[in-house]
């Protein structure tokens, strides 16, 4: 059974797609030990107690470097003994040390096809707004290990999602998380599971 714990920053719907999945079967041999949020009174927190997982929060507010917020961070997801760590909107930059010790065992879901609009500074809707104001046709979301780069770690899973005349930057989002990243990221935690 793949020990999997997610990392959130906010509302926690690609947690969701990520709980129902293992519900309804779409994700075999991997449960979910643990929710770890940056920030307090998130929709995510609420989530995972629904679904009676542990959930915490561990924010930088809390310590008084952020040196000491990274030594809590990597003590509190050591705790949980993780085989696999999926950020799903998690907004902080993972410390080094927890990279090497989680080498190849941490994943992300980003909004675009990687290589484009992402790196420093592409989150949230600005990955939607760059995508909208270069006029690409075609945009997505990328699952992708991560490595000590922004969004430069060996990509996993893709998946295209078609840009339509007229879309605000929120309707593309939206697109977005329910074409690809809703079900790219349990698939690829599926695979991961099952060394498919």
């Amino acid at each position: 059974m793949l020990r999997v714990l997610v990392m959130v920053s906010g509302g926690g719907t690609n947690l969701q797609a990520i709980i129902d999945s293992v519900n309804t079967g779409d994700i075999t041999n991997a449960e979910i030990v643990g929710v770890i949020s940056n920030n307090y009174g998130v929709k995510s927190l609420e989530r995972a107690k629904n679904a009676g997982i542990d959930a915490c929060v561990v924010s930088p507010k809390d310590f008084a470097s952020r040196a000491e917020f990274n030594d809590g961070l990597l003590a509190k997801v050591n705790s949980y003994k993780p085989d696999l760590i999926v950020l799903a909107g998690f907004l902080v930059v993972i410390p080094e040390q927890m990279i090497d010790e989680y080498e190849n065992r941490i994943i992300n879901i980003h909004p675009s096809l990687i290589p484009s609009f992402c790196g420093t500074g592409y989150y949230g809707l600005k990955v939607h707004e760059a995508a909208l104001e270069r006029g690409v046709k075609l945009t997505g979301a990328t699952v992708h290990y991560v490595d000590k780069g922004t969004d430069t770690g060996p990509i996993i899973m893709q998946k295209a999602v078609e840009v339509r005349e007229g879309d605000t930057p929120k309707e593309l989002q939206q697109r977005v998380m329910e074409e690809a990243e809703w079900k790219i990221l349990p698939a690829a935690i599926n695979k991961i599971a099952n060394n498919l």
